[in-house]
């Protein structure tokens, strides 16, 4: 019979995990989140093949070799510097494309700001407020004559 309740219990404790496991897997950012991975990795290659195949092959003209297959070689160790300037230029690439995208999208949320502050600056005077600067004004001119 004990055995029977601590096996209840685990059987409620794996399903509790597994609905928060759930509810945390639904949420929206994780979803966005997972999103912005895919399109990530499908833009690296993106930006890794006009690296590969236009930026590589334009420098190994100035050069005459292929950009990618410059190799300092020390004995029997091969590095290959080439491949790492290749892979600073697909970051560097990646970075502008990425500092443009936040740079639009803060600008098209400013342009929605502008408008809201516009609205909010100028307060609509009700009847009684157009009332009372009215009084305070004629009080005004009364004082001065």
């Amino acid at each position: 019979m004990a055995k029977k309740i601590e096996t209840d219990k685990i059987t409620k404790k794996g399903k509790g995990l597994i609905q928060e496991f759930k509810t945390f897997i639904l949420r929206g950012n994780v979803m966005d989140l997972a999103v912005g991975v895919l399109i990530g990795a499908a833009f690296q290659n993106l930006v890794t093949s006009l690296t590969a195949n236009i930026i590589s092959p334009i420098l190994g003209c100035f050069s005459e070799v292929d950009f990618s297959e410059f190799v300092l070689k020390i004995g029997k160790l091969n590095l290959t510097y080439g491949q790492f300037i290749t892979d600073v230029i697909n970051f560097i690439i990646m970075a502008f494309v990425i500092f443009l995208l936040v740079k639009s999208m803060n600008f098209i949320e400013g342009i929605g700001k502008k408008k809201e502050d516009e609205e909010s600056s100028t307060p609509i005077k009700n009847d009684e407020t157009l009332l009372l600067e009215e009084i305070r004004d004629l009080l005004k001119e009364k004082k001065t004559k």
